[in-house]
């Protein structure tokens, strides 16, 4: 298993923010994360890139407990947050020369990597572009490109497409799903709307810390015996006129 979580609990105080939750990932495919904000999607992935220690449970990648060896299995994670890090007053290639000079990658490593990987994005020729001059989806592929440098085998995704308009969350999601079939690449995908699923996707349903299916889109629609996973996901957490039914 790429990642496999097994009853991991976590409290802000008394607030209870994750609630023995346990799923696996599947490997070399997108897996969607789908919850409203305030499900407990951010502190699940703070808990996955060990912004935060863990309080009850555990974190296995690749079969490891996360924490053991802890920056030999960080290599094997990449990350975008949902608020972007990169330096706006910086170039492309200078975002991603200080990124890979934190994994031990040597400058022609970066040059190679980033050249292979904003190709892929149609960004071949902004290396040198700072990044206040770009738009937000291409800002997106820059730190998708930025998260991937030292070549990880899980990219984890927190509401990657917050804030852009549906054209350029498209382009994002097809461009993810490329990825996973070209690199073999294992994706956790959070996200609030229905649109950036498939029927096929892994889906983990997250709310109010508890994780309420883990199925495949298609099949937990049969499961509620639902017409799509807008209707699914109301059923299972009683909301209506959610962000995620948009």
């Amino acid at each position: 298993m790429a990642i496999e979580v097994r009853h991991l609990s976590f409290r802000y105080g008394p607030r209870q923010a994750l609630n023995d939750v346990s799923f696996s990932l599947r490997e070399g495919q997108l897996n969607a994360l789908l919850g409203p904000n305030g499900a407990g999607k951010s502190t699940l992935y703070a808990l996955l890139t060990q912004l935060y220690n863990v309080q009850q449970g555990e974190i296995l990648l690749h079969g490891q407990q996360l924490g053991r060896q802890s920056r030999l299995l960080k290599q094997q994670l990449g990350v975008v947050f949902q608020q972007s890090t990169l330096d706006p007053d910086l170039s492309v290639l200078q975002n991603l020369e200080y990124h890979g000079a934190l994994h031990g990658l040597s400058a022609r490593q970066v040059r190679q990597q980033a050249d292979e990987l904003l190709t892929g994005m149609g960004l071949a020729n902004r290396l040198k572009d700072s990044i206040r001059s770009l738009n937000g989806g291409h800002r997106r592929r820059v730190e998708i490109a930025r998260a991937l440098l030292h070549t990880p085998s899980i990219l984890l995704l927190d509401e990657a497409t917050v804030g852009l308009d549906t054209a350029a969350r498209q382009a994002i999601n097809r461009h993810v799903r490329q990825l996973c079939r070209d690199r073999n690449l294992t994706v956790l995908w959070a996200t609030h709307l229905i649109e950036e699923i498939d029927p096929d996707d892994p889906v983990l349903v997250l709310h109010q810390g508890r994780l309420l299916a883990d199925d495949t889109a298609a099949a937990i629609c049969r499961q509620q015996d639902a017409r799509g996973l807008a209707d699914a996901f109301e059923q299972l957490t009683g909301l209506k006129d959610s962000p995620a039914c948009i």
